[in-house]
Formats: structure tokens, sequence, C-alpha cells
């Protein structure tokens, strides 16, 4: 059972076991603000931090230093989320940037969109996308299987957690930015979501929206059902066992 009382109304639809799935919970248009709705729908949830970066502002009392963490989360199964935010210290910077990124997830379409590979599976992207961010322009191709991730290691990254596997890059402006350069990527996937595709091009090019390996997070009715037919069976377990030879054997001595 998990110990958290959600405060939204998406959060008590998850409790309450009417949402079950992750590409549900997007599709409901309920803003996401509580990272423990990820948790539940998404356990398996991985986080790589992209960048630590420190900061520094002079004030009357001297110079004080923070640090900007980008941190981007994903199940390498059609979902990512990227995230920032800046702290005094690393450690809870880096929290509080995982718990920005699990709000700002998305859902990506996935396919085989290369017209030298035409095997169907969802390895690479359904189609070209581009993303662009300040100077930043990132384009992506489908590539064939085998091909890896032909980008750079930041984008790699991001492409890596949401289950990407071939794909081609192309990059245009400074990239060196870090941040620029990873929500660019970023913005690029959001584009397979945000793309419509027909019920007749979905099921000619095999494209999956979301996660291949479907993940039902259970109700909470039923976790705490369980919960309390293992306290029985323990209560059961737990009972003296001798109780009934005892009360015989006084019986025999009775008499």
């Amino acid at each position: 059972m998990v110990d958290w009382m959600p405060k939204t109304k998406l959060g008590k639809l998850v409790v309450g076991g009417k949402i079950t799935t992750m590409g549900e919970a997007l599709r409901t248009g309920l803003p996401l603000r509580e990272p423990e709705i990820v948790d539940i729908l998404l356990p398996d949830l991985a986080d790589e931090v992209l960048d630590v970066n420190m900061v520094q502002r002079m004030t009357d009392s001297g110079r004080k230093v923070r640090f900007a963490i980008t941190v981007v989360v994903g199940n390498q199964d059609g979902f990512v989320g990227l995230g920032r935010t800046k702290g005094k210290e690393v450690g809870p910077a880096i929290r509080a940037a995982i718990d920005v990124a699990k709000l700002n997830i998305i859902e990506v379409k996935r396919g085989c969109g290369s017209w030298e590979c035409g095997c169907l599976t969802p390895h690479s992207l359904p189609f070209e996308i581009e993303g662009h961010t300040g100077s930043v322009v990132v384009r992506l191709k489908p590539a064939p299987r085998g091909n890896g991730l032909a980008i750079g290691d930041i984008a790699k990254s991001v492409l890596k957690m949401a289950g990407v596997e071939d794909a081609w890059g192309f990059t245009k402006g400074h990239t060196k930015t870090t941040i620029n350069y990873s929500i660019a990527a970023f913005e690029a996937l959001r584009m397979t979501s945000e793309m419509r595709v027909t019920d007749e091009q979905r099921e000619r090019l095999r494209i999956v929206s979301g996660p291949v390996k479907l993940h039902v997070a259970p109700s909470m009715a039923v976790e705490e059902s369980v919960e309390a037919e293992k306290k029985e069976d323990t209560a059961e377990e737990g009972a003296p066992k001798d109780a009934v030879p005892v009360a015989v054997t006084e019986k025999k001595e009775g008499e």
C-alpha cells in the first residue's frame, strides 16, 4: 500500500484504480502535478543527470553559489521526461529535477519508418521529426535496424530513455549549450505524440504509441484486500498448534 494521499483529481483516479496506465493518465487531459502518480504507473522509471552547472551571483552579503541540474527520466519503452531546477546543494537539486522531469513526461510514438529496413517493429521513429530551442535545431530521421543512434551524446541519452534504438540525427546551432540541446531533442520527440496518425497508417506501419510491454498498476482496494488476506494467514500461522492436544491430555489425566 502506498502511503500517499492525492490532492489532485488525476491522483485520486489513479489511487481509486480507475486509471491504471500512464497512457490513460496523459490522455485524460488532466494536469500532471504529483510525481507520485508517475511512481505508481511507471515503477521501472530510470533517470540520468545530463548537466550540472554551477551558477554564481554577487550580492551585498557576498558571493552566492547555486547549482543548475538538468535530468532526463524514462522507462526506455515509450515514455520520457526532462526537468531542470536550481538549488544550493547538488543532491536535493537532483531529486527536485527528477520530480520536475516526471511532471513533464510525454508518450512517444515509435515504429520502423526507414525505407531501408521494413521490419515493422518499433525500434526507430515512424517519421522525420524536428525540434528547436534557442539556436539549436535537432532533426531526427528513422534509421534501419542495427544502425544505432547516430547523434550527439546528450540527444542520445534522451532517445535511449524514450526507447528509440536506431535514428539519424542532424543538428544546427550552438550544440555545446547542453540545456538547449537536450530540450531541442525532447521537443522533437514531443512532435511524435502531437502528430496525428490514422488507424490505417498505424496498422499498416505498425506504429506503437507508448510502451510495448504494458504495465498496469493495481488499485489501492485490491492491495488492501491482499494485505488483509496476508494478515489473516499470518494470524492463523501464529496460532499455537498444540492447543487441542493439551486439552485432550488434561481430559485423560482427569479420568
